[in-house]
């Protein structure tokens, strides 16, 4: 029974796993960074909440029924095949948005008395604790606890957090992403393969997390050629292999079953371009925030700059950091799969919102400064969120 072990208040013969007593403890550590997340997230829903009572919009339809919130409850009530034309020639097909969410809204719906839409609400409450829980391991783990809490709080008061409350998929699409960079940055290749693969199976950018996976993977295998840890052993090595041969499943099996159903290979690239969508290196994009700059729309387009140039500062920081490579190759990817496509610019802050190693260096400078400094510069931040996501759900929002 070398696996178990039996903890003073557990009850006699309560024998535990220790991988469980590992959760616990991790979990027990996380505790102060979800409790703020939790409150982070609750203060931008109360502001929601005060906003839609002064503008006659109820912060339910916000959160769970418009945009893509009512094609994946779609989705989930109806399956798949389901098309709109629009002026214009463009082709609106259900078969743009991954399955993993609409199967949970699905499950829970047939379960619990939830319509779909309410259904995705829960399933973004509890993926957002989970990837907080994860976020803050990774933060915890490169820079200490208290960097790991800052960065939960960080994460939780971007600009766009709201979406993590909303009934889409990138507090789901995070947690697993976020756990299978946990994994990889702890050596568990299976799981973190595994997390890739669901990740691919709920958005598109889940190919980041399939080349975090097969970074790390690289990067283990390097050391161990160089002798900086001794080479991985035999079954490490089976492990890493089948980790990496899982990431990129989800993927690839929805990106060929689509192919099927379209009648052709490029098939999902085909419905994301009726969509209007696509990648064109940024041109688009380009050129989007050069009619601002401009056109009688220059402080927009000054800002847009001013964003980008920041978010490309970010990332040159972390590299200045020496994050490992699996976090600086997924939160690349992430920002290039963004930066680079084309289609409704407005979504672009959101896309990105899955790159939290990024907001790395924030977090490391916030944990070493003065206590009082830090948390009134972290509470402003989260206040200012908390607006601006109740005036962004109010006006054009998130798509």
């Amino acid at each position: 029974m070398t696996d178990l072990v039996s903890p003073a208040g557990t009850g006699a013969g309560a024998p535990l796993p220790r991988a469980a007593l590992r959760a616990c403890g991790a979990l027990r550590r996380a505790l102060p960074a979800l409790l703020v997340y939790a409150g982070v997230r609750a203060l931008g829903i109360a502001v929601l909440a005060v906003w839609g009572s002064c503008t006659g919009k109820s912060p339910h339809q916000l959160l769970s029924a418009r945009w893509d919130s009512i094609w994946y409850a779609r989705i989930a009530g109806q399956g798949y095949g389901y098309t709109l034309h629009l002026p214009g020639g463009k082709v609106h097909s259900d078969l743009a948005f991954f399955p993993l969410l609409p199967w949970l809204e699905r499950g829970l719906s047939a379960v619990f008395p939830l319509s779909a839409g309410d259904a995705g609400l829960v399933v973004s409450a509890v993926s957002s604790l989970l990837a907080a829980w994860a976020v803050f391991l990774i933060g915890e783990r490169l820079y200490g606890r208290r960097a790991g809490v800052a960065l939960v709080a960080l994460w939780a008061a971007l600009p766009v957090g709201v979406v993590q409350s909303m009934a889409y998929s990138e507090s789901l699409f995070t947690a697993l992403a976020a756990w299978s960079l946990y994994a990889v940055l702890t050596g568990r290749w299976v799981w973190a393969g595994a997390f890739a693969a669901l990740a691919g199976l709920t958005r598109p950018v889940g190919a980041a997390v399939v080349l975090a996976v097969w970074l790390g993977v690289l990067v283990a295998l390097r050391r161990g050629r160089t002798g900086e840890p001794p080479r991985p052993e035999p079954r490490e090595q089976a492990r890493m292999l089948l980790g990496a041969v899982l990431a990129p499943l989800g993927w690839l099996a929805y990106f060929a079953w689509v192919g099927v159903r379209t009648g052709g290979p490029a098939g999902y690239l085909d419905v994301q371009g009726g969509w209007g969508n696509g990648f064109d290196g940024g041109l688009a994009f380009g050129s989007f925030v050069a009619q601002r700059l401009f056109g009688p729309a220059f402080a927009a387009g000054l800002g847009l700059l001013v964003g980008v140039g920041l978010v490309l500062w970010l990332y040159a920081a972390c590299v200045r950091q020496r994050q490992p490579l699996p976090l600086l190759g997924y939160a690349g990817a992430v920002l290039l799969l963004a930066l680079t496509a084309k289609g409704y610019f407005g979504s672009k802050p959101r896309l990105m919102m899955p790159a939290f190693p990024l907001l790395l260096p924030l977090a490391v400078a916030a944990a070493r400064a003065r206590p009082v400094r830090a948390v009134l510069t972290v509470s402003t931040v989260v206040l200012v969120s908390a607006v601006y996501g109740a005036f962004w759900l109010n006006g054009s929002g998130p798509p």
